[in-house]
């Protein structure tokens, strides 16, 4: 018998619902934990067999991204647009888990793209640079503005 397990993670700022299933689709366990890296290490270390596992895009996937990636055989961080599954039917964390398990489970998540870790830093570089380029250019403007005002006050 397979012992392949998907699991399927609706994200949140605070809590995390988990659900996974067997190779046949039976749901085998649903949990909702904290959003810490300690809590959510321990339940995935607690399962055995194989594991795949999805949750959608936003803003802790990277972080989840690299937490999770070395201890499960799949990961796959998918689409919400592209996840239709989950349009359908009762909303809920927990169901949205199941969905995304199930959609795994049947190969049928989209992947985004994750780029090496090394390029998504580079990146957050060149945002940075951006935004602190642009802040000193509106100080400049402000500055300017300001000795203007001055020089034409006197």
């Amino acid at each position: 018998m397979s012992q392949e397990k998907y699991i399927g993670m609706d994200v949140h700022q605070a809590t995390i619902s988990v659900a996974v299933m067997d190779a046949r689709g039976k749901l085998i366990m649903e949990c909702l934990l904290e959003t810490k890296a300690a809590t959510i290490l321990e339940c995935i270390q607690g399962l055995r067999g194989t594991l795949a596992l999805t949750f959608e895009e936003g803003t802790s996937a990277a972080w989840l991204h690299d937490l999770l990636k070395p201890h499960v055989s799949r990961l796959v961080v998918c689409d919400p647009r592209k996840n239709a599954l989950l349009k359908d039917g009762n909303k809920s964390d927990r169901v949205d888990a199941r969905k995304l398990a199930e959609l795994l489970r049947t190969n049928q998540v989209k992947p985004v793209y994750r780029g090496k870790h090394g390029t998504r830093a580079l990146k957050e570089l060149g945002r940075s640079y951006l935004t602190i380029t642009k802040d000193v250019r509106i100080k400049r403007v402000i500055r300017t503005a300001y000795i203007c005002r001055r020089n034409h006050l006197s």
